[in-house]
């Protein structure tokens, strides 16, 4: 899964995974978390999901990281605004209002970025990743999180063998064995969602669940 997968895909328009509304599992667990207004909230491999705009209007600061440029720029003009746009050593930032997308790799942000959010969102990046980049991200992003951090994973679960991800197939035992014990670890939900995906049923997946976690960083 390089660089250039990923790049591909938003070239292509091969976005399936982008959700033309905010995602109902967020709405209904993010008060879970208890991340007051004015928390900044991180949100990794972020494409150009809506859910940055409900972060965003619930009064966080929301950090999103984004490697595609085509999924930044859409990301904007898709809700009519003007980003201000400056590069550091995080990558290139945009800005309107409360988010700042930084197009750039999420493993080259910078400890002091890292270090001042409160709170992180993962819909579509764990899930995004092969088995061995999961282990780089989480020892490699998460853990430069602050203690204290709090926040919301999104899963799926479904036989592996029936499907060549992504998105790829996370259990709750793969969850608890990167995260614990750096990390206490909730299971909020588990649904059966296989009737709702149909591109899934078509591919032979026999069994298909989502699950949500809550997670605070010890």
């Amino acid at each position: 899964m390089d660089p250039v997968f990923w790049l591909q895909r938003w070239n292509e328009g091969r976005i399936g995974f982008h959700r033309g509304e905010v995602m109902p599992l967020l709405e209904k667990h993010w008060p879970a978390l208890g991340v007051p207004a004015g928390g900044r909230v991180f949100v990794p491999l972020a494409g150009k999901t809506l859910d940055m705009h409900w972060l965003a209007a619930q009064g966080h600061a929301v950090l999103g990281a984004e490697l595609s440029p085509l999924a930044v720029r859409a990301f904007f003009a898709e809700a009519g605004l003007e980003p201000a746009v400056a590069e550091d050593g995080d990558g290139c930032h945009h800005r309107a209002g409360p988010v700042d997308l930084v197009q750039g790799d999420v493993f080259a942000l910078a400890d002091s970025t890292l270090g001042a959010m409160d709170a992180v969102y993962d819909r579509a990046a764990i899930i995004a990743l092969p088995q061995d980049m999961r282990r780089r991200y989480v020892s490699g992003v998460y853990a430069r999180l602050p203690r204290g951090c709090r926040g919301l994973l999104i899963t799926l679960e479904y036989p592996q063998a029936e499907k060549a991800g992504p998105p790829f197939s996370v259990e709750e035992a793969e969850v608890r064995g990167l995260f614990e014990p750096d990390w206490q670890v909730d299971l909020l939900e588990r649904r059966d969602i296989l009737d709702q995906e149909p591109g899934f049923r078509a591919e032979g997946v026999t069994a298909l669940a989502t699950a949500v976690y809550r997670l605070q960083r010890l």
